[in-house]
C-alpha cells in the first residue's frame, strides 16, 4: 500500500495540523517507509506462534487491596483553595 501525498494531506487536515510543503514531502516517505515495512511484517510465517499480549511473561505487579486509615479530613482538605466542613468547593459547572 503507497502513502501518497493526498492521503497525508487528508490526515494532516483531520488532525488540525497545518504541514508546510516540505513537512508533507517528509512525511509522505516516513509514513510510505513505514507502510512498507509493516506490509513486510505480514510476510512472516506465523503459523504455530501462539498470540500474546506481552513480548515476556508478566506477573501481577499490583499490590494485595488492604484496608488502612486515611487522611483525616482536615490535613486532607488543608491545601484545598475552597472547602468548607464536608469537602472541596469547585464552581458550578452546569449552570448552578
Amino acid at each position: 500500500m503507497a502513502i501518497t501525498r493526498a492521503d497525508v494531506e487528508k490526515v494532516a487536515l483531520l488532525a488540525r495540523l497545518q504541514l508546510t510543503d516540505g513537512e508533507l514531502k517528509m512525511m509522505t516517505t516516513d509514513l510510505s517507509q513505514i507502510v512498507t515495512y509493516v506490509d513486510l511484517l505480514a510476510e512472516v510465517d506465523t503459523e504455530g506462534v501462539e498470540p500474546m499480549a506481552h513480548a515476556v511473561e508478566v506477573s501481577n505487579v499490583f499490590a494485595e487491596d488492604e484496608v488502612r486509615p486515611s487522611l483525616p479530613r482536615e490535613q486532607a482538605l488543608a491545601n484545598a483553595p475552597g472547602r468548607n466542613e464536608r469537602g472541596y468547593l469547585v464552581p458550578p459547572v452546569l449552570g448552578g
